[in-house]
């Protein structure tokens, strides 16, 4: 992660893990570009720190005492809806990553993820606004594959996606960020970024996990 990429970055933590949540403060204090990091134990301090400054991403804990995650996420994002949220859960089930990702989480990571992988995920969320991988690709597919899935788009849009955008999607689907497709499909990023608006224009979804549970529903992937 690059201080240039990343300007001073404010960063929160919600975890009602004393050890946890000071040990992962001073992590994200050594990342380039972080300007402050601030914790909090429940979700009552955390909402008075968001009102007297909102943070560019939020670390956020499932499992708190006296409400869950997703109420915290659904709460936080009606007031605030320029908060990019990060999952970090013991949790590992496909509900738990579905139920996030389609709320509006930019990403869902296990607690046991890498220094590494953790500061990948703010670079890419603040980059393009979310960072996407395959544990969450798998479980969104999943997800829209089961016998009564949720209501999908209409699929009259496939129809109209151009070869380079069926392979931007594959890639989508895949848990590739918007960089690696570059590589792979030897484009620049601002192409990519520029085929990945036109598939969400064309199916109607608002977000990455939209994209996959259409690719999914429809056929157009495979798990």
């Amino acid at each position: 992660m690059t201080a240039a990429a990343t300007p001073a970055i404010r960063l929160a933590v919600l975890d009602d893990h004393p050890l946890f949540r000071q040990g992962l403060r001073h992590i994200l204090q050594d990342l380039p570009g972080v300007a402050s990091v601030t914790e909090a134990g429940e979700f009552a301090d955390l909402l008075a720190q968001c009102r007297e400054q909102v943070p560019d991403i939020l670390l956020l804990d499932l499992q708190m005492p006296n409400v869950d995650g997703l109420a915290a996420a659904e709460l936080l994002l009606a007031e605030f809806p320029e908060l990019k949220i990060i999952v970090l859960s013991m949790f590992s089930a496909d509900k738990f990553v579905t139920q996030m990702m389609k709320l509006g989480a930019r990403s869902y990571l296990p607690k046991d993820a890498t220094q590494d992988e953790l500061a990948d995920a703010i670079t890419e969320v603040l980059a393009t606004g979310y960072h996407f991988t395959p544990r969450i690709s798998r479980a969104l597919m999943r997800n829209a594959q089961r016998p009564t899935p949720p209501p999908v788009m209409e699929i009259s849009a496939m129809t109209q996606f151009t070869p380079r955008e069926q392979e931007v999607l594959r890639f989508i689907c895949e848990g590739l960020t918007a960089s690696k497709i570059a590589d792979e499909l030897c484009i620049s990023r601002r192409t990519v970024e520029g085929h990945w608006q036109k598939l969400l224009e064309k199916t109607g979804a608002s977000n990455v996990a939209g994209l996959v549970i259409f690719a999914a529903k429809h056929g157009f992937i495979e798990l």
